[in-house]
């Protein structure tokens, strides 16, 4: 049998368990689902007032036109070079496959169609966002959060300057402006390699290449790669910022906010591209290939 004082122990002991799980989940529910809907209400907010800013400096002429230039070169010059070594492998990738696959299906000639508006509809403005995310977006979010870290944003606010207007805005539109330019590119050296590798490595057609390709791409894929492309750098612009703006931790908060920022903006776009493509093809059906 059991003294009263074993008893007494184990009660003790179960209202420790019950209670540390307890605990647990109550600490989970705050760092996890209630973090992310905060996360996303501050990043919905900090959207709305940067487009309200935007529209409100253009037509009254406070625009920031010098840190625009600025950022804008910055994410050019940071985004560029990497750009275009990842457009080239990935349009030889979609030439080797595309041909593979009409090679089998004895439509060889379809092989230029196939492989640039997939260049077109999809890689351009996927490619150009992923590696806006992974340069541009890292360095708006460590910038600002060094700011932060250092309360420069804190002064901006006590002096009566607005943050937003004053370092969101010029990103925001700077990595729009980037984005469009980028897409353009991916564009031009996908196709590009697409078509240099099936003509002088798969023996392809020249002509075919070109005439199929301009025979079924029409000028709303391009329309809906460069409204893609906006809407991608204006994410990646959002999501850096509000991340950056609200680092806390000193240097090991700013990098778990390059990190976040990184991970976020790349989940984000996956899931708009495949919202965006699948209501474009819903809204304009192909009646044929």
């Amino acid at each position: 049998m059991t003294s009263s004082s074993d008893q007494s122990w184990l009660a003790d002991d179960r209202r420790d368990g019950f209670g540390a799980i307890e605990d647990w989940a109550t600490g989970y529910t705050r760092r996890h689902p209630l973090a992310s809907l905060a996360t996303v209400g501050e990043q919905f907010v900090v959207g709305v007032r940067t487009i309200q800013y935007l529209v409100i400096d253009l037509l009254t002429g406070r625009f920031q036109w010098q840190e625009f230039v600025r950022q804008g070169a910055f994410m050019a010059g940071t985004a560029v070079l990497p750009t275009v070594l990842v457009a080239l492998p990935i349009g030889v990738t979609l030439s080797i496959q595309f041909a593979l696959l009409a090679g089998q299906v004895g439509a060889t000639s379809l092989a230029g169609a196939a492989s640039g508006l997939a260049v077109i509809r999809q890689a351009a403005s996927l490619t150009a966002a992923i590696l806006m995310a992974a340069a541009v977006g890292s360095a708006i979010t460590a910038d600002l959060g060094s700011r932060t870290m250092r309360e420069e944003t804190d002064a901006m606010e006590v002096m009566g300057v607005s943050v937003i207007r004053r370092l969101v805005v010029p990103r925001f539109a700077a990595a729009i402006m980037v984005g469009i330019a980028l897409t353009g590119v991916v564009c031009f050296v996908g196709f590009l390699a697409s078509y240099l590798f099936n003509v002088y490595f798969q023996n392809g057609a020249p002509g075919s290449f070109v005439a199929t390709f301009a025979s079924f791409a029409t000028t709303g894929d391009m329309i809906v790669a460069l409204v893609k492309a906006v809407i991608f750098g204006a994410i990646v612009a959002v999501v850096s910022c509000q991340k950056g703006l609200s680092t806390k931790g000193g240097p090991t908060g700013v990098a778990n906010s390059v990190n976040a920022a990184v991970v976020e903006s790349i989940l984000v776009l996956m899931i708009v591209n495949v919202a965006i493509s699948q209501l474009y093809i819903l809204m304009f059906p192909r009646v044929g290939l």
